[in-house]
C-alpha cells in the first residue's frame, strides 16, 4: 500500500487513479498522518438499496389493519 501526501495527490491525481485501477491501494496523508484510503470501486460489492424492493409485488393490506388486536391492546393497558 503506497502513501502519498496531499500535494502529490492533487498534482498527480490521474496517475494515482490509474494505479488504483490496476489494483493498488493508496493512502493520502496530511502532515504524515493517513487521512484517506483510495481503492478501486467494485459495484458488485456495493450494498443494494432496499427502496422499492417489493415494487412488482401485490401486497394486500386488510381494511382493519389500523385496528388489529385493538381489543387485546386496550385490555393489556387497562384502557377499557
Amino acid at each position: 500500500m503506497g502513501i502519498v501526501n496531499i500535494h502529490e495527490a492533487k498534482t498527480h491525481l490521474s496517475r494515482l487513479i490509474a494505479r488504483v485501477m490496476n489494483g493498488e491501494e493508496l493512502v493520502i496523508a496530511k502532515a504524515g498522518k493517513p487521512v484517506v484510503q483510495m481503492s478501486a470501486y467494485h459495484p458488485e460489492k456495493a450494498i443494494p438499496k432496499r427502496i422499492g424492493f417489493l415494487k412488482e409485488e401485490e401486497i394486500l393490506v386488510p381494511d382493519d389493519f389500523d385496528r388489529m388486536a385493538q381489543d387485546e391492546i386496550e385490555k393489556m393497558f387497562g384502557v377499557r
